[in-house]
This record gives structure tokens, sequence and C-alpha cells, in this order.
């Protein structure tokens, strides 16, 4: 059987535009390569950067990075508005911070799973393991704590200038915010902490206690929310 050539070409046409159709959809910019010293994967991972000695494999991973070096980012949008050093992050906005118009500066920092020290400024030689660890806070440009260890989801998740804390657990140290020098060992232990320094917690729910006074005119008011062993109290005293 013979084809002519015209017949032959349209039925090429038209099969090379069928397979086009079956084509995924195109990617703003897939990165995948080597370049400086730097290895990226991923879609607009690296894709700004200048610096050096940078690994980047996932969406937008190390997205923000221009002059930063020796940078770990492994996941999606991790360490995204990242210009700081030596940082390593692991996990779904890992280390990303507030936003990719708020460039993070921090150095020295590791955090392994989702959301662990998401919202990081400036902060240096901090330790976040676990589902949101040292989450921090939106504001005022986000966290910039210094020397704090978080281990378990939530540990230390509301911290923002705190520094030199310690927290190993779920929930561990979870409403700190600005208090520095506390260790707490154990779920939920210290949880209620926000602003009291040089604290220690060990075991289960361990000072898990909210206690406040108020006074009106000559008469006390209690507010508890206590649960679990205490091993100390303490009372905030409010004049109203």
């Amino acid at each position: 059987m013979s084809c002519s050539p015209l017949r032959g070409g349209l039925f090429l046409i038209a099969l090379g535009l069928a397979c086009f159709g079956l084509l995924p959809e195109a990617r703003a910019v897939c990165q995948e390569g080597c370049s400086g010293s730097n290895t990226f994967l991923g879609e607009d991972a690296l894709i700004l950067n200048t610096g050096y000695n940078n690994t980047a494999s996932g969406y937008q991973a190390l997205l923000g990075n221009t002059t930063g070096y020796d940078n770990t980012a492994t996941g999606s949008d991790a360490l995204a508005s990242n210009n700081g050093n030596y940082n390593t992050a692991t996990g779904y906005l890992a280390m990303s911070g507030v936003s990719i118009s708020v460039e993070s500066i921090g150095f020295n920092n590791t955090a392994t799973g989702a959301y662990a020290l998401k919202n990081i400024f400036n902060g240096q030689n901090n330790t976040a393991t676990g589902y949101a660890a040292m989450q921090g806070s939106e504001a005022n440009l986000g966290s910039s704590g210094n020397n704090n260890t978080a281990s378990g989801a939530f540990a230390l998740f509301s911290n923002t200038t705190g520094s030199e804390n310690t927290a190993m657990g779920v929930e561990a140290l979870s409403s700190n915010t600005t208090a520095g020098n506390n260790v707490a060992v154990g779920s939920d232990a210290l949880t209620f902490n926000t602003e009291g320094s040089a604290n220690t917690a060990t075991g289960v729910d361990a000072l898990w206690v909210k206690l406040v006074l108020v006074t009106k005119g000559d008469r006390f008011q209690r507010q508890d929310r206590l649960a679990g062993p205490v091993h100390r109290l303490d009372c905030i005293f409010e004049t109203r």
C-alpha cells in the first residue's frame, strides 16, 4: 500500500498535535542542576541565588536567597525568604520566614518538621524538631530568639524573643514568648509560661498552672487553671 507524501505529512502533524495536547502544563521555572557549588531541584528553587554552597530541594526552596551561603533546604518553601548562613531546614515551610518580602537573616539554625521555626527573622543557634516546633509569631517581622532548643510538636510554639530555653515534649513551653533560661521536659511542661524566666519543670504537666489573684479593693479573687502535679506555684498580682 502506498501513501502520498502529503497525506503522510498531514498524519505526522496531527499525531504531533495530539501528543502535545497530552503534555503536562508548562511550568514557570523548573530548576534542576548545579552552579557555583550550589545544587537545586524544584520549581523556583534557589532561583535568585548568588551565594555558594547551598542545597535546595523542593518547590521554592531557598527562593529568596541571594547572598546567603552554606544553607540546606529540603521541602516545599523551606528557607524560602532566607538570606542568612549555615541554616538547615527540612519540611514544608520549615524556617520559611514571615513572607518572601521580609528577608530572614538568621544563622546556625536547624529546623526539622513542617512549620518548624517557620517565622524566624534574625535568630541564631536555634534547633527545632517536630511539627510547628518554635514556629513563632509573624508580628514585628518575625521571631528573633537565640540559643533555644525545642523538640516535640508545638514545643516553644509561641516563642518570639525568648532565648536560652530548652523544651522537650509535646507543647512544652508552648506559650513562652519573651522569657529565657527555662527548661521544660515532658508533655505540656511549663505550657502556660509566657514571660517567666529561669524555671525548671520536669515531667508530664509539670508546672501546668495558671493562677491569677486579682485585687478589687480589699478583696481577692482567685482564678485558676490547674491540672497535674505542681512543683512550684507562681502568683501574678493584678490591680483592677
